[in-house]
């Protein structure tokens, strides 16, 4: 393998559904929130992406099984959204800005491919003593930032949104497409499910559809 390539588990039938990334990193909370996603949702995972920017290792299941890393899409509808969830078990090195580079790109193509028009890319945001809940948020326009301020979020003036989850969104920005990132406030010492909840909660009730109590 010399390139990012794809393997179709099966092509689900969507109609411009909202395209979701949570992957690893601070606090694992773009990946947990992505998971709770998918539980939440009942999402079927449809679509794999292997990389030769991946780490050199191999992932290991209770049987002994083992498999190369790679990124794994999901498909869900709800009844109020359509989704394509993005998340996985790595990320290309910081120092491989190349292969980030080409592998978000082949992500929004595969994005495009099936109608997506909006994205929201999912992570946490270093804190030295998080006071609670917070939910930053950074976006494609001033417009849809005000309005998720408006719904609760703190804006993100920090600078940087590393990895996938700010490059997915700077260059969905320049297709076109509308998109936010919602980050939550995280120590980053651990995989920090408090964080991930929150982030996921303001997510379905940015997106119009409240998670019931006791999810």
């Amino acid at each position: 393998m010399d390139k990012p390539q794809f393997r179709h588990l099966f092509h689900p039938k969507l109609e411009h559904p909202v395209f979701v990334e949570g992957l690893p990193g601070f606090g694992n909370v773009g990946k947990i929130a992505a998971q709770l996603l998918i539980e939440y949702t009942k999402a079927k995972c449809f679509a794999e992406l292997y990389s030769p920017s991946f780490p050199d290792y191999v992932i290991v299941n209770k049987n002994g099984i083992c498999r190369p890393p790679c990124y794994k899409f999901y498909a869900s509808s709800t009844n109020k959204n359509q989704f394509i969830i993005l998340t996985g078990d790595t990320q290309p090195s910081l120092e491989d800005v190349k292969a980030h580079y080409q592998i978000c790109d082949q992500i929004l193509d595969f994005a495009e491919k099936y109608g997506c028009k909006f994205i929201v890319t999912m992570g946490g945001v270093p804190t030295p003593q998080p006071r609670g809940e917070e939910i930053y948020v950074a976006a494609t326009s001033e417009k849809l930032a005000s309005e998720n301020i408006d719904k609760g979020a703190i804006l993100y003036r920090q600078g940087r949104i590393m990895g996938a989850t700010g490059l997915l969104l700077g260059l969905a920005k320049e297709r076109g497409l509308e998109g936010l990132c919602l980050l939550g406030s995280t120590t980053g010492f651990k995989a920090d499910r408090g964080a991930a909840l929150s982030v996921f909660k303001f997510l379905m009730k940015t997106l119009g559809a409240e998670v019931e109590a006791g999810f």
